[in-house]
């Protein structure tokens, strides 16, 4: 049985990014217990109601049981307690009046009634919901369906975004999409992810005299210069490699065949394919800190490119390619 407290800790470090192994290794659970955790909820973290400040606490419903007990009006056990009248009366008269009213009872009650689910948009908007469920199951992204929804209704009503449409196909006790709709989505993930999760957690090969990302020109962040790529390797079956090169500003995709990913295979083939660019459209490229691009330096002087190497197991610092990789297999 996991706690409350043990099941907090499960998703704090899910948000770090740890995966299911490495939360089990941490928490001394099985990994397949803390992905029954994490996947029942869709991956997505549901912070736990807390009780208001002006509800009555267990105490003064307590206070409430013995002043009933001795017969005590309501007005004077409202003034025991600091509180208006009407709220005793409330109180005593949703749980079954003064005869009946008993502190654990009503304690409970009011816990069930503060975890009453408020239902999505989605669920209350039946004719919103069967129009944002044809479009994923005609593949649209849930970006593509709110920026459509947007441009083609008026009504506000009709328009939702994107992560209550993620949201309402992951957490599935929302009852709004089928299951088989998540098969739809580009990335076919079955839960979310946290922004700092990665597989790569093995360590990779050592690259000297690197340039951080920490050191990159704030006009790469803004994408409105073209000639900044970011760039990966991407590995499929039978030990077949392509390099993937993305342009920050017009998401322009370049796909460089390898015969290898050892660095000089990988070093030419990337050489090969951006001299044929022109000069004011290889200004830089951001790569993941993999040993395929130890030999940067000497791509940097060939192209005359600045070369940016991003922090370990941060594959968020490359968004746009991370994302075309996702697409891509």
């Amino acid at each position: 049985m996991i706690t409350q407290d043990q099941r907090e800790e499960i998703w704090a470090l899910w948000k770090q990014g740890l995966n299911s192994s490495d939360i089990g290794r941490v928490t001394g659970r099985k990994p397949g217990m803390i992905h029954g955790v994490i996947s029942k909820n869709g991956g997505v973290y549901k912070a736990p109601r807390k009780k208001a400040s002006q509800h009555l606490s267990f105490e003064e419903r307590e206070e409430i049981s013995i002043g009933l007990n001795r017969g005590d009006s309501l007005r004077a056990i409202a003034k025991r307690l600091s509180r208006s009248p009407s709220t005793i009366s409330r109180e005593v008269s949703r749980n079954k009046g003064r005869q009946k009213y008993r502190a654990s009872q009503a304690e409970k009650r009011a816990f069930k009634q503060r975890e009453r689910p408020k239902a999505c948009k989605l669920k209350l908007n039946r004719i919103l919901c069967s129009v944002v469920s044809e479009k994923l199951d005609q593949y649209w992204s849930p970006e593509q369906i709110s920026f459509w929804l947007k441009r083609e209704y008026k009504d506000p009503n009709m328009h939702v975004s994107h992560e209550t449409i993620y949201r309402s196909l992951f957490i599935q006790s929302r009852g709004v999409f089928k299951r088989e709709l998540i098969k739809h989505l580009r990335r076919r993930k079955t839960m979310r992810l946290s922004a700092k999760g990665s597989t790569k957690t093995y360590v990779r090969g050592m690259i000297t005299d690197l340039v951080p990302i920490s050191e990159r020109p704030a006009e790469v962040e803004d994408r409105a210069i073209p000639g900044h790529w970011e760039g990966d390797l991407l590995s499929g079956s039978a030990n077949t490699h392509i390099a993937t090169l993305v342009e920050r500003s017009s998401r322009y995709l370049i796909l460089v065949h390898l015969t290898g990913k050892d660095t000089i295979t990988v070093t030419q083939a990337l050489k090969r394919e951006m001299i044929k660019l022109p000069e004011h459209l290889r200004r830089s490229l951001t790569w993941d800190r993999g040993p395929e691009i130890a030999a940067h330096k000497s791509l940097s002087i060939a192209l005359d490119l600045d070369i940016y190497i991003c922090d370990p197991q941060s594959p968020w610092q490359r968004g746009s390619n991370e994302n075309t990789n996702g697409l891509l297999r």
